[in-house]
C-alpha cells in the first residue's frame, strides 16, 4: 500500500505540484495552504505532528495518488477542516475562496450536534467532488493508523469500512487503495470491542 507523507511542508510540495498542475492552480493551493496554516495555527494531529501535515497529505494523495487535477477539489482538500476545527466562518471562506469551494468544504464538515455516524452516512448524498475531498482526507488519517492507540484503531477502522469504503467504489484509484488498506488491516475486525 502506497503511503503519502513526502510533503510535510509547502516547500516540499511546491516543486511536485508545479510539475503536475497549471501555475494558477498551484498559486491557489499556495494561498489555501497559507490560509489553512494561519487558521489551524499551532494545532497538532493526535500524533503530535503539525496539523498542516495532514492537509498536505490529503493534497498529495489527491494529486499523486488519485490523479485529481480539478482546482476546486484540491483547494477544498487543503481547507477541508477549517470550518470544523478553527474559528473560520463560511462567510470568510467564501469571500477568500469562492462559493464552490466553500460548498465542498461544507459537505465534509461535521456540524455541532451531529453524530459521527450521521455525518458520515450523509456523505452518500454529497457531490462527487466533495466525496473526493473526503476520500483524500480519510486516506491521510488511516494510512498510518498504527500510530494510534488500539481502541482508536479499531473504532476508526470499522467506521472507515462502514462509511468511507462504499464512497470509494465510484473512484477506481481510491477503490483500489482502500481495498488494499482493508486487506492489511482486516485483523482489526477480530479485536475485542
Amino acid at each position: 500500500m502506497e503511503i503519502f507523507t513526502s510533503w510535510p511542508s509547502w516547500r516540499q510540495a511546491e516543486g511536485p505540484l508545479r510539475g503536475a498542475l497549471p501555475g494558477p492552480t498551484v498559486e491557489a493551493l499556495r494561498e489555501a495552504v497559507a490560509f489553512a496554516g494561519r487558521c489551524h495555527g499551532v494545532q497538532q494531529r493526535p500524533t503530535g505532528r503539525p496539523y498542516v501535515e495532514h492537509l498536505l497529505e490529503a493534497l498529495e494523495i489527491a494529486v499523486c495518488g488519485a490523479g485529481v487535477r480539478e482546482r476546486d477539489v484540491l483547494v477544498a482538500a487543503v481547507l477541508h477542516d477549517v470550518l470544523e476545527d478553527t474559528p473560520c466562518t463560511e462567510r470568510e471562506l467564501a469571500r477568500r475562496f469562492g462559493v464552490e469551494i466553500t460548498e465542498l468544504v461544507r459537505w465534509v464538515t461535521r456540524r455541532p450536534g451531529t453524530s459521527k455516524a450521521d455525518y458520515l452516512a450523509a456523505l452518500v448524498q454529497a457531490p462527487p467532488q466533495a466525496v473526493l475531498v473526503k476520500l483524500a482526507d480519510r486516506a491521510s488519517n488511516v494510512q498510518e493508523l498504527q500510530r494510534m492507540p488500539w481502541r482508536f484503531q479499531r473504532r476508526y477502522y470499522l467506521e472507515t469500512v462502514a462509511y468511507v469504503l462504499p464512497l470509494a467504489g465510484a473512484h477506481p484509484w481510491f477503490a483500489e487503495w482502500y481495498a488494499e488498506w482493508r486487506r492489511l488491516w482486516r485483523r482489526v475486525e477480530r479485536w475485542p470491542a
